[in-house]
């Protein structure tokens, strides 16, 4: 477990959650050598781990809360987020304990620069239930065009991000929460000839994802170093014993990728700027 409480205001934090993305999927794309960028991040490849929901609004309240998800293996894990709560078992000396309700909150109260790039539409402002996860936010970004019914989603969704962390003066940290849509139903669209969501098709939009990711890490390395944690809110059903989505209690829901690390920032910075 990386010592959290120990880099809250010297480095950026970045949630970076891939939605619906289903565990098997991450790892057989990464086996498979389609996204390439991730594999140069991730090592050791991806950990499964068990989200706290099954659906993106759920999920995203209790990682905002920092309730991220767990190692799918029994033990009691200490979180690296944690909401002030009497009589919690799993923080530990490394955790970042916070009074306030939500982690946005609490980064900001400590100089943070609060971001949110959507990407489904519990992020798009367009209803009131759809301003309730961006209005945790300082700044909050939503469009169509870095929504799922875009096929280049991810490029826009990694370029509004980019230019939202490049604005900010190098001094001022920032945590950003970039929901990836293409991994999202629809994904039938990334795989030429599919007809019907798959494994298949969420790895091809899992690697237009990769395609785009040189972008943003080139920003956040631009401004020093950067606790980047990458997982799935929940994955998603294709007829497996079925069922099809997410919102049902199946394992291919419960269980998430999930990585965690302290990405570097670029060696030629001056001191002023790390």
């Amino acid at each position: 477990m990386i010592p959290v409480r120990d880099l809250i205001g010297t480095h950026d934090i970045v949630l970076l959650t891939l939605d619906s993305l289903r565990y098997d999927t991450a790892t057989l794309a990464l086996d498979a050598g389609q996204t390439p960028n991730l594999a140069a991040l991730l090592p050791g490849g991806w950990e499964a781990r068990h989200t706290p929901g099954s659906f993106t609004y759920a999920a995203h309240h209790a990682f905002l809360s920092g309730f991220l998800p767990t190692p799918a293996r029994p033990g009691r894990h200490p979180r690296s987020f944690a909401a002030a709560f009497e009589g919690s078992a799993s923080t530990s000396a490394q955790t970042y304990v916070f009074d306030e309700a939500t982690l946005p909150q609490a980064l900001s109260a400590r100089g943070y620069h609060t971001i949110c790039v959507g990407g489904v539409g519990f992020f798009n402002g367009q209803t009131a239930l759809g301003t309730v996860l961006p209005g945790l936010f300082a700044e909050r970004h939503w469009t169509p065009a870095l929504g799922v019914k875009n096929p280049g989603s991810a490029a826009r969704q990694v370029a509004v991000a980019a230019a939202a962390l490049s604005a900010l003066p190098p001094t001022q940290r920032a945590f950003m929460l970039l929901n990836v849509a293409a991994t999202h139903t629809p994904t039938h669209f990334y795989l030429p000839g599919a007809r019907r969501d798959s494994v298949n098709s969420q790895r091809a939009a899992l690697s237009s994802f990769d395609a785009a990711l040189p972008e943003l890490l080139a920003a956040l390395r631009a401004r020093g170093d950067c606790l980047l944690i990458l997982c799935a809110d929940h994955g998603t059903c294709f007829g497996d014993d079925g069922y099809w989505g997410h919102r049902v209690a199946h394992p291919a829901v419960w269980t998430v990728p999930y990585a965690e690390l302290v990405l570097k920032g670029a060696p030629d910075m001056t001191p002023d700027q790390a």
